[in-house]
């Protein structure tokens, strides 16, 4: 990956410019037997037009604060590049009446109304499904996502200086968590190509680390598993040899 890089919206500019057709997020729920596998270049899509609705629709700006209530899953690693590329602090789990806005996934949305802002609902469903019936005082996601533009460009440049995430009451700037995904990407010896299968949830920087940034920063995937619990030693072993797994944070 390029060493210049500062931000999270950086690197996956970079992984972009590299090989836009490689998976990047490989999503397992297994409740549900739901599989989705993101390219980069898909990926980068989602994350385009999710940071045209925040800054745009929601009229977000640089250091505002989202609540972010959404579990380890695809769309949460979308949202939390698109907080990047606009400069906006994700703040997971954080409380959404300190919040600029919230973004909830559908088991939080009783917490999520405690937010003034605005309020974003995603269903989690297959293939990212709208809710049947959209919740009351919330925008859906699935709904107001797909019209938003390809590309995307900040009205102003994301300073890699300014507060970028917060996880476990630990805030880190946008060059700070570059830097630490760096280092857990070579504690594990991720390289160009690795593939990570984890089953960490995202309340903790080791969670976001290992099922988001750490293979980004290395230029390798992630293959991200919701409810690995359910999944028994033999089904774990055939995940691991069919996905190709060089290593595992479970």
């Amino acid at each position: 990956m390029n060493a210049s890089d500062r931000t999270p919206a950086d690197l996956l500019r970079s992984a972009l410019a590299a090989d836009p057709a490689r998976p990047l997020v490989t999503f397992y729920d297994d409740a549900t037997g739901e599989r989705v596998e993101l390219s980069v270049a898909t990926f980068a899509n989602w994350v385009a037009k999710t940071a045209n609705l925040l800054q745009g629709d929601l009229a977000t700006e640089p250091g505002d604060r989202l609540a972010l209530l959404l579990p380890a899953h695809w769309q949460s690693a979308v949202w939390l590049l698109a907080c990047s590329s606009v400069g906006v602090v994700a703040e997971v789990q954080g409380d959404p009446a300190g919040a600029d806005l919230v973004v909830s996934g559908p088991d939080t949305l009783d917490r999520a109304r405690a937010c003034r802002g605005e309020r974003i609902a995603l269903a989690l469903r297959p293939l990212g499904g709208r809710f049947p019936q959209p919740p009351e005082g919330f925008a859906d996601y699935a709904v107001e996502v797909p019209g938003q533009g390809d590309r995307f460009a900040p009205y102003a440049p994301v300073d890699p200086a300014a507060p970028a995430l917060t996880v476990g009451g630990v805030g880190l700037t946008a060059d700070q968590l570059v830097a630490r995904a760096r280092e857990d990407a070579a504690e594990r010896g991720l390289g160009p190509g690795s593939r990570l299968l984890t089953g960490r949830t995202y309340d903790t920087w080791e969670g976001l680390s290992a099922g988001l940034f750490a293979p980004l920063a290395a230029g390798g995937s992630v293959v991200l598993c919701r409810h690995l619990d359910r999944l028994d030693a033999d089904g774990l072993a055939k995940r691991v040899e069919s996905e190709r797994i060089t290593g595992t944070a479970v």
